[in-house]
Parts: C-alpha cells; structure tokens; sequence
C-alpha cells in the first residue's frame, strides 16, 4: 500500500486522509514541526526532525528538498531546540544521480557541523544498505562525530555493519526495519527479529559508541533497562528513540525514570509511504485510528 499511487493520491489530497496521519506526521511546514518540537522539549525529551519524502526524479527536487534541511539546521539553533535531523538518501537524488546526492548531503553535514549539530542518514530498503553505509563513512571522515546512520535488525548483515561502524566511532539508531525483504537477507520471524535486536542492543550499548535504540517494545524496552541496572551501567551510554506520536506514555515514564529519550518528528505534504509503513510495522495503530476515526 506504501507504493500504490492511487491510494497515496487519495490520501494526500483527502482531508480525512490528512486527519488519520496526523497522529504521525507533525504537520505539512517546517513552522509546524518546530512547534512540535519545542512542545516535545518542553518535557525534558530530544527531537530528530525529518522532512517527508523519497524517490525524488530530478536535481531540482532533491535541492529544495535539501533547502528545507539547512532551514531546519538554522532553526534549531536560533530556538535553542535540542534537536538534530534526519535525512533520507533517495530524498537527495540517490536513485538518479549518486554523486550529486552526497554532494548535497555533505552540504548538510558541512552545515550541521559549522552549527554544531548532528545530521542522521534515514535507512531505506536492502537496495540502499550499502550505499547509505559507505557514504556515512566517507562524510564521518570529513566531519567526525557530526554524522550516523541506521541499521535494521531484521537483516542477516547488519551485526557485521554495526561492528565496522562503531570501529570508526559512528553513532547509529538500531531499529528492527520497516521494509519488506526477501528471506534471503533478512529474518522471517518476529522472534528472531526481536532476538537480533536484543543481542545488538546490548552490544551497541557497551561499545563506547552513543547509539539510539528505536523501539516501542516494552518487553525490549525493558531487557534494556534490566541490562543496563544489573551491570550497574550509566543510563547516559544510548538514548531510546520513538516515534512521533506512539507510545507518548512511555516515552514520558523512560525520560522521567532518567534515561535519555529522543522522537523522531517527520512532516510535510509526501507523508502517506511513512504512514503506511507505521500501520504495517504496527498493527495496533490501526485499531487506534480507527476508533478515532469513528468518534470523529
């Protein structure tokens, strides 16, 4: 449903449409999403801001797609935000042009590190894996620290790449992938998805490396928690990551029992992939949708 241009047109242009992603999505404009924000902040959480939008066609798209970035970049500081960004590749121009994509990126980064901020390279499907991998290395090496990426533990590859990034000391969020991938590369199974995660959890919580561990599953959520008081480890090694509008009384309980926690606020008109994908990956939020849906 992610990639049907009939109902991704339905949905963009209907304002019931706009009304079911709004639990999701921060708004359509940057204002929007900075109000989020600083809403977010106001209790004591972290933000990481994404400007919706994948699969751009030429460079003039993925320049003002970039444009809204270096905005976000200003922003933040101006306002004081304790907020970085989020940026998907393909956004850029990847499946086009990749060398004017890394240029671009690296124009974010260079930003980012010129403002003191840290730009984070959004993990798409296996056809990107490695090339969102090797291009995070390549900015680290000109912007040490001011650059991560993520990885997906649904993929058979992915404790292989976290070892070689956290190697060179980049930060990454683990999240368990939002995709759908062939057997051949990646877990079937639920349990040996969640069983991946945990071991890489632990593994990226001890390696001197601060990482995000993106997860709304409590029973992770709190092996994590478990880990980390049983080996009497400082809670300030990682930081939980969530998404924008699930699960806010967990993300509240986490960054009251002092364990850093940061959202990931997405915005903007090209919402409805990122919506669907959250359906998909969590089912309960389509029976939460649906009973607002029926109230409204």
């Amino acid at each position: 449903m992610s990639r049907n241009r009939i109902a991704r047109t339905w949905a963009e242009r209907s304002s019931v449409g706009r009304r079911l992603s709004s639990r999701f999505v921060a708004g359509m404009t940057v204002e929007a999403a900075l109000r989020a924000a600083e809403a977010v902040n106001r209790e004591g959480i972290a933000v990481s801001l994404d400007s919706l939008g994948e699969g751009v066609t030429d460079a003039g798209q993925a320049h003002r797609s970039a444009s809204v970035y270096h905005r976000l970049i200003d922003e933040i500081g101006q306002r004081g935000l304790n907020a970085n960004v989020s940026v998907k590749l393909s956004q850029m121009g990847m499946e086009f042009d990749p060398e004017l994509a890394e240029a671009i990126v690296a124009g974010i980064v260079a930003h980012a590190d010129e403002a003191g901020n840290f730009v984070r390279l959004d993990m798409e499907g296996s056809a990107y894996t490695e090339a969102t991998v090797g291009m995070t290395e390549r900015l680290h090496g000109r912007w040490p620290g001011r650059v991560g990426t993520v990885l997906q533990a649904y993929l058979h590859r992915t404790a292989d790449d976290a070892a070689r990034l956290v190697g060179q000391g980049i930060r990454i969020r683990l999240c368990k992938g939002a995709y759908q991938e062939p057997a051949a590369i990646a877990f079937a199974e639920k349990a040996d998805v969640d069983e991946n995660y945990t071991r890489l959890m632990f593994y990226l919580a001890t390696s001197g490396v601060f990482c995000g561990m993106a997860t709304h599953d409590e029973a992770i959520i709190q092996s994590m928690c478990a880990f980390i008081e049983e080996n009497e480890l400082p809670k300030s090694l990682f930081e939980f990551q969530m998404l924008y509008g699930v699960r806010r009384d967990l993300q509240r309980r986490l960054a009251s029992q002092g364990y850093g926690v940061r959202v990931y606020i997405p915005f903007g008109a090209e919402w409805y992939p990122y919506f669907m994908r959250r359906l998909a990956e969590r089912p309960a939020n389509v029976l939460f949708l649906a009973k607002n849906l029926l109230r409204s």
